[in-house]
């Protein structure tokens, strides 16, 4: 018996110890480029010491292209995704609410199938999407553009609310809904006023996590912008690709602090679903 446990233990710890080198492996570039957006330098990976120069740089073309005393490609850019992203989530919030509602509600021989359908945007590789989805806008006929982009966002987003709010409703004590009806309430007042309350922390989860993946989305939205609707992630795609600047650095830690922020505030709103 102490065998099999000292075994054991060895087992997890070197489990642990992989576990803990794939995570040094995988935060410490993203821990780095966050130092250096705090560079003096303008060599954006030589260290000079630290400063705020950069994120001062950053802030003053942001105001410049607010006032338009100056233009900014990558102010403007930050503006398109902001703006995707919010649309996006308003769709996404939507129909993911939408269709896990009449998912739990109805029952129909196809619900199983309908159900798998809609989990194959969120496995399905994004080089793949991308593709299809622009095989699909010039078949239609569609000028590449914000709509292509919203539209392909929100095929890869909405599952994502619709996910968070079925699991919600997985725990829903049907009486709840057969209990306002029977104090007076009709059918869609009892949804509006008692389910859709109830399902709000999944609702809420599931809009901030489709902000962030539309936010930083950069596959789908590669093959589906039209030349006015780049979002920030393919401008800094772009930049990187001609040389490294310590702007980019400042840039993609203001970035990832963003898309963290969002990811923690989804995840503690979907904490309330238990």
């Amino acid at each position: 018996m102490a065998r099999k446990l000292s075994g054991m233990r060895l087992l997890n710890l070197l489990l642990g110890g992989w576990s803990g080198l794939v995570f040094l492996f995988l935060y410490i570039p993203i821990v780095l480029l966050i130092v250096y957006s705090f560079n003096a330098s303008k060599m954006a990976i030589v260290w000079e010491g630290f400063s705020f120069k950069w994120y001062t740089a950053l802030g003053r073309e942001a105001l410049d292209h607010v006032s338009g005393t100056k233009r900014s490609p990558l102010v403007e850019s930050a503006i398109n995704s902001v703006t995707i992203a919010s649309i996006v989530t308003v769709f996404s919030v939507i129909l993911g609410t939408a269709g896990a509602w009449l998912l739990y509600r109805y029952k129909f021989p196809a619900l199983r199938s309908i159900t798998t359908l809609v989990y194959i945007p969120m496995i399905i590789p994004e080089i793949i999407m991308g593709i299809s989805l622009l095989i699909f806008f010039k078949a239609m006929s569609l000028t590449l553009g914000f709509t292509t982009v919203i539209i392909s966002h929100i095929t890869f987003c909405f599952p994502f609310v619709l996910i968070a709010v079925q699991a919600r409703l997985a725990g829903v004590d049907p009486a709840l809904e057969e209990a306002a009806m029977d104090l007076g309430a009709t059918p869609m007042k009892a949804l509006f006023l008692v389910m859709v309350p109830y399902m709000m922390p999944a609702i809420i989860s599931g809009g901030l996590m489709a902000f962030t993946l539309s936010l930083d989305e950069v596959i789908v939205t590669y093959f589906t912008r039209g030349p006015t609707s780049e979002t920030l992630p393919l401008r800094v795609y772009g930049l990187a690709k001609v040389g490294l600047s310590p702007i980019l650095n400042t840039i993609s830690a203001v970035f990832i602090v963003v898309t963290v922020a969002l990811t923690v505030a989804a995840e503690s709103v979907k904490g309330l679903n238990k």
